[in-house]
């Protein structure tokens, strides 16, 4: 096994060199926010959504279009607002008079990196028919069913909850995103270097650096990671952790956890932590592996109760308890 995994890491080294271009093209538009390029690169990598909450300003949008731009692909921007309607994104039946018949007209959903900007600024059916494109990558219009390209991927952006024009999302519909982002303000440093380039020369063009079929190699090498039989308990005991935390020593949260994360929970903790690994020209998962990416896959996935919320507990400081006390392998 032990040549084996020399010989992935090997394989490794040399195919996973693009995901510094494609960082290092980014960063000649966005300052900063590292954590969230890494994570929407994982989401690429493991095949899996990702969703974006932070205040106006932090350069979400601007960092998802600028990957876009990174990569020969297709890619549509779907402002979400109040008024939207299901079709607006799928598409529709239209009568065509000549032959007396309905034709389908597709909508922005038909592409491959599909950005859905303000994601909880539209109602709960808008935000549902997103479902059966997100976990089934297909759109049924009419009587048709039509597979999305390859890839697809939905990068979603979403203020927080509490301001004011918003809808929180269906848990069901949370739970289709592999990763959930915290993105929070930048340094004192990085914020002067923002200044300093959005009011002095015009952004520079970004250059397509990677193939839509580069990606989808790289997802296949993903993965063949090598995870050892340890690392794969380790997931199912922080899984487990959020379900049962009574019986990993956390007593204290048992009141506190009223739905803890499902089998999906472990499978997206498992690709994500092989994709971590990948961008770190890695063969093989790591427990730091599992540590870095274990609060993004599951602080959506922990739902706490109304006794957490009048201790002012979140699901991030349950799920942080969870990592601090199960056992690293």
């Amino acid at each position: 096994m032990a040549v084996d995994i020399e010989q992935l890491n090997l394989k490794i080294e040399k195919e996973s060199a693009f995901i510094d271009l494609m960082m290092n093209e980014i960063s000649r538009v966005i300052i900063g926010q590292k954590y969230m390029l890494e994570r929407l690169i994982i989401g690429l990598l493991a095949n899996g959504h990702v969703l974006l909450e932070g205040v106006p300003g932090l350069a979400k949008t601007l960092t998802v279009m600028s990957l876009a731009k990174v990569i020969k692909t297709g890619f549509q921007r779907i402002q979400f607002t109040p008024d939207l309607l299901p079709a607006d994104l799928l598409g529709t039946l239209v009568f065509n008079p000549k032959t007396s018949d309905f034709i389908v007209k597709k909508g922005p959903l038909f592409s491959n990196l599909i950005l859905a900007d303000e994601i909880n600024r539209s109602p709960a059916k808008v935000q549902a028919a997103l479902l059966e494109a997100m976990q089934e990558r297909q759109i049924t219009i009419g009587e048709e069913t039509f597979p999305l390209d390859d890839p697809f991927l939905v990068l979603a952006t979403q203020n927080p909850i509490e301001q004011e024009g918003t809808y929180p999302l269906p848990e069901a519909q949370v739970d289709r995103f592999m990763l959930k982002l915290k993105i929070g303000y930048p340094s004192e440093e990085e914020e002067l270097k923002i200044l300093r380039s959005q009011t002095g020369e015009p952004p520079p063009e970004l250059n397509p650096v990677v193939s839509p079929d580069k990606i989808i190699k790289a997802r296949k090498t993903v993965r063949e990671i090598y995870m050892d039989e340890k690392i794969e308990k380790y997931i199912i005991n922080i899984v487990f952790a959020t379900r049962y935390p009574g019986t990993f020593g956390l007593k204290d949260l048992d009141a506190l956890v009223e739905f803890g994360g499902s089998p999906r929970a472990s499978i997206n903790l498992a690709l994500a932590a092989k994709a971590h690994a990948y961008i770190n020209h890695r063969g093989y998962v790591i427990p730091d592996d599992i540590r870095a990416i274990a609060l993004d896959v599951l602080r959506h996935r922990v739902i706490i109760s109304y006794e957490a919320e009048a201790q002012e507990m979140t699901g991030d400081d349950v799920v942080t308890q969870i990592l601090n006390n199960v056992e690293v392998p």
